[in-house]
């Protein structure tokens, strides 16, 4: 088995280790932004894949991914591992679908809560206890997935045509031109940018570059938040005008 994930604040790439530690303690997971990825999904029949989901859809950045290696993933077995803030409905769904058109073998999905990473948004802050809390039952429902598994009987969370429509209908549809595209709403504040360019390192899209001195933002970027939370002076947002609460994984474990 091999475990691959995207993860913009590190919520995903948790659960993914977190996954593959409990099922049988080997540290075979790689994320989707390394060379070497591919390859190890080539050798490997049993694939976990662990995501966030977006308005109830597939962050781009992995959407491109699984389309641009379409052959892949013929006649893999695919676990899907969906983490979200909120409510998704079909999170393993719409990427189980995807990966159905390119052979793959479908066998389960998981869905978990877990602390938001949209930190510009007021309306989704918890507190420090609840998202402890959070991570927590995370934990827990990842423990008990595993043993599931390994007895035979898969959990199958939002794979089901009920999912299907409450994806579609609760988020996706609604949603839907955020994540068809990549966006060009990411704004950098000139007068908070101490312009160290941590953020033009750890983008996955490389969308953020110095340009005459001044950090600038391009039209590519995949929503995953990692620039926002790691900003150090606050000075950048995506859906918000202004920095709430930056969040980190390792704040709760």
């Amino acid at each position: 088995m091999v475990v691959i994930y995207f993860s913009g604040t590190g919520n995903s790439e948790y659960c993914a280790r977190n996954f593959l530690k409990r099922y049988n303690g080997s540290n075979n997971v790689y994320s989707i932004e390394q060379e070497e990825t591919a390859g190890k999904i080539k050798e490997n029949r049993e694939i976990v894949i662990c995501y966030p989901v977006q308005f109830s859809n597939i962050p781009k950045i992995l959407y491109d991914y699984i389309i641009s290696h379409k052959d892949i993933w013929h006649n893999k077995k695919i676990f899907i591992i969906a983490t979200m803030a909120l409510f998704s409905g079909d999170g393993a769904g719409i990427l189980a679908r995807l990966l159905k058109k390119y052979g793959a073998v479908i066998y389960g999905g998981l869905h978990i809560k877990m602390p938001d990473s949209i930190c510009d948004e007021k309306a989704l802050k918890r507190t420090y206890k609840k998202n402890k809390i959070i991570v927590q039952k995370a934990d827990l429902k990842i423990q008990k997935a595993v043993q599931n598994i390994k007895c035979g009987r898969p959990p199958k969370e939002g794979l089901g045509i009920l999912c299907h429509m409450a994806g579609l209908f609760g988020q996706r549809l609604y949603f839907y031109n955020k994540t068809k595209k990549y966006s060009d709403k990411l704004k950098i504040h000139s007068q908070k940018c101490t312009g160290c360019g941590l953020c033009t390192k750890i983008c996955p899209m490389e969308n953020i570059s110095f340009n005459k001195g001044v950090v600038v933002a391009g039209n590519k970027c995949t929503m995953c938040y990692r620039c926002i939370n790691k900003c150090p002076g606050q000075a950048i947002t995506l859906l918000g005008t202004k920095v709430i609460k930056q969040n980190s994984i390792n704040k709760y474990i």
